[in-house]
């Protein structure tokens, strides 16, 4: 089969469409070939080297496609059945191999390139607004990147929880795409300053929580938006890795909470993971939830498929179709 490896770290050029083994399912295992695989930041991040791993590494945490084979012991699936998955390397292939107990049946009515869309960010937004700080009508959040894969979903399930959203964007287009996604409030960062923004929108009282996904340029002047007592909560860092903090800051500032979740601890039992991808994947039934698909690319162009992230010229998210 063609799988997309990384050999040593580097950039998108590190990227290879290889020749390798078709995988074969053991014990607990099912085999599945890939209808879609999710493109990611932490792809980006293995990629690199910020993130270590054993190589040769197949690249790619998040698919979907149709069960193949299983291996013995297996019960959660069958040969026959879409599924999707997150959190387990090797999606940018033709097949992988992931532990039964990792798949979650796709519903009728949600394609396999749905679900390769929804697992990794959907169940991020999903735990950052339910589990992290759990919106509830009346509280107001600030999302950054609004108008990306993952903001687009944090904007339309806060809107759907009951809260006020704040959303920064880079452009007018990118602004419209937030709007639509339930944002109250937009600010062009580009034009500008977010923080006096949100003081002046909040009338000084300042946000219950910061949902940011960007990192370094951000994070700062998020704390400032805070309401005493407020919610700081970083789940990524696409503009870079934030600096080593002085736990002095968040008394100053207001005896805010900090965290630095990840998803894999908010789907570690296999009860948490059926529950909150279920609820997600029927949101998107129910078109509650509206994915956002901006672009597809071949396999074999992964490497353009990194570009077109790391360059944040894209909204929504990208897709890699083996």
């Amino acid at each position: 089969m063609k799988a997309i490896r990384i050999h040593q770290p580097g950039g998108p050029e590190a990227l290879q469409l290889d020749d390798v083994a078709d995988p074969s399912p053991g014990g607990g295992q099912a085999a599945v070939k890939l209808a879609a695989a999710g493109v990611n930041y932490i792809d980006v991040y293995f990629r690199t080297g910020q993130y270590k791993a054993q190589l040769p590494l197949t690249l790619g945490l998040e698919g979907a496609g149709t069960v193949t084979a299983v291996g013995s012991g297996v019960s959660e699936v069958k040969a026959g059945d879409n599924v999707a998955w997150t959190g387990v390397p090797g999606s940018y292939a033709q097949m992988n191999v992931v532990p039964a107990d990792r798949l979650v049946k796709l519903p009728a009515g949600v394609s396999a390139k749905d679900g390769a869309a929804a697992m990794l960010q959907g169940m991020t937004a999903h735990y950052l607004v339910k589990s992290s700080y759990p919106l509830k009508k009346g509280d107001t959040c600030l999302v950054h990147a609004a108008a990306g894969g993952m903001g687009l979903l944090l904007c339309q399930m806060a809107k759907m929880l009951g809260a006020t959203v704040i959303g920064t964007v880079s452009t007018e287009e990118k602004a419209a795409l937030a709007k639509s996604a339930g944002a109250d409030h937009v600010i062009l960062y580009t034009k500008q300053e977010f923080e006096p923004e949100v003081k002046r929108i909040t009338g000084g009282r300042g946000v219950d929580v910061v949902y940011d996904g960007v990192g370094a340029s951000t994070f700062d002047k998020s704390l400032n938006c805070l309401r005493p007592r407020g919610y700081m909560i970083l789940f990524g860092a696409a503009s870079g890795p934030v600096p080593p903090l002085d736990l002095q800051v968040i008394n100053v500032r207001g005896s805010l909470f900090l965290q630095r979740p990840s998803l894999n601890h908010h789907i570690g039992s296999r009860e948490e993971l059926v529950q909150r991808a279920g609820e997600v994947l029927g949101w998107i039934k129910d078109g509650k939830v509206k994915l956002r698909i901006e672009h597809q690319f071949p396999l074999a162009q992964a490497a353009e498929a990194h570009r077109a992230l790391e360059g944040r010229k894209t909204t929504g998210k990208i897709l890699l179709i083996p």
